[in-house]
């Protein structure tokens, strides 16, 4: 097959994909992305990668309602005028794999009309049940200017599930998010986790973390993790938690991994940082010197960090499930996660993790405590935790399910 990629930042989810289909050595592979291609991410030679440019920018003084659809159309664009150059070179694709996410895939079948689309489709954004107003300390106000909000943060999105032949979503949850009139053409296939690579080490060396402090098996090792520290993935309820827990666990070492600047989702705090913000409200009620705060480890410290881990912490608005959560149960950690909707996706409380209230530090350090004094149990959790991903999420068994759904709708046999 004739197959196009489309990612802003190429390859995003598609790297394993792209990776499997290369080793067939059957295909030709070309890719569209806005950003220069980083081959050091085993992106294979045969693979050829071509960038698009933007000939503008948002208009100055555009309402602000319009601004986020703006800048998808003028992205749209860009990549409308590359995919025409293609066609003008006799590059026509079977296929077309787009994420949508960032509006590149709104003109493409202008460009190619009898190629099949296959769209990522992330999150649809809604009013109620989801992340929108979920948490009461930092929720717009209710009224008809919140909702207009979310009615163009999703316009785009609309025009992409017409476009679109077929979707892909990565979770169940995620696929819950968008109308149900559209939840019929969403296959759910999650990207994968490499379960040769995150795994269970019974004996993992140390490892030194930026502030010189050196981990060893065996210690009562508390790790969470996000991209960046915000209340979307529960920073402030970890954090409040931190005086409670080190008194249920003084021997206790907290490791948070993360970027403590600016936000990945959600508004960004009023004054400063979250971090300081959360921080300053636990002053003087805590020690600081067991509190470790390393900033963005690389995947060579990120997965032997959680074969040290005796307990993960992991917290999320009802939002998009973070790649981190099913590393730390591949790597058989004990997990503590908020009882969210996407966290029960994979989380069964007392089978393999427990489960609390996002909004209650106090639970959540008596939980955490708890596993680190009953740590048969916690082996016990880490190891469901582990079949749990072996059974849904491993790596090779999600893309082989990719590519299944690729041919599918590549030849026109899964109907709208």
């Amino acid at each position: 097959m004739r197959i196009l990629f489309v990612h802003q930042n190429f390859p995003g989810q598609y790297v394993h994909i792209i990776q499997r289909l290369a080793q067939q050595g059957q295909h030709q592979l070309v890719a569209l992305g806005i950003n220069a291609l980083d081959r050091g991410r085993g992106i294979p030679e045969s693979l050829n990668h071509f960038r698009y440019g933007l000939d503008r920018g948002n208009t100055p003084g555009g309402h602000p309602l319009v601004m986020e659809t703006e800048s998808k159309i003028i992205r749209a664009e860009g990549c409308a005028r590359a995919a025409e150059q293609l066609k003008a070179k006799g590059f026509t694709p079977d296929l077309i794999c787009a994420h949508p996410g960032w509006g590149e895939s709104l003109f493409l079948k202008g460009i190619w009309p009898g190629s099949p689309l296959l769209c990522y489709q992330e999150f649809f954004y809604n009013e109620h049940g989801f992340d929108s107003n979920f948490d009461p300390e930092f929720s717009d106000e209710r009224n008809w200017q919140a909702q207009a909000k979310l009615t163009m943060k999703n316009a785009y999105l609309h025009l992409t599930l017409e476009q679109a032949d077929w979707n892909v979503s990565p979770t169940q949850f995620q696929a819950s998010s968008f109308p149900e009139h559209w939840r019929r053409r969403i296959s759910v296939i999650h990207d994968g986790v490499d379960t040769r690579k995150a795994i269970p080490n019974p004996a993992p060396a140390s490892l030194k973390l930026p502030d010189g402090t050196v981990l060893e098996k065996g210690q009562p090792i508390v790790t969470f993790v996000n991209r960046r520290l915000e209340p979307y993935r529960g920073c402030h309820t970890f954090l409040r938690a931190i005086p409670d827990l080190q008194r249920q666990a003084p021997d206790a070492r907290l490791v948070i991994v993360g970027e403590g600047k600016g936000v990945s989702y959600g508004s960004a705090c009023p004054e400063g940082e979250w971090k300081d913000r959360f921080l300053a409200e636990i002053e003087g009620q805590y020690d600081p010197s067991r509190v470790h705060f390393t900033g963005t480890l690389p995947y060579s410290q990120f997965i032997p960090l959680l074969q040290l881990s005796a307990c993960h912490v992991y917290l999320t608005y009802p939002f998009v499930m973070s790649w981190s959560l099913l590393e730390a149960m591949a790597c058989g950690c004990a997990v503590v996660g908020s009882d969210t909707a996407p966290v029960r996706e994979v989380i069964c409380h007392g089978e393999n993790g427990l489960l609390v209230d996002f909004f209650s530090p106090a639970d959540l350090a008596s939980a955490v405590a708890e596993q680190l004094r009953d740590r048969e149990r916690a082996t016990a959790f880490g190891q469901a935790a582990r079949r749990t991903v072996e059974r849904t999420y491993d790596l090779d068994a999600c893309v082989t399910r990719h590519l299944a759904l690729m041919d599918l709708v590549a030849s026109g046999s899964i109907n709208p």
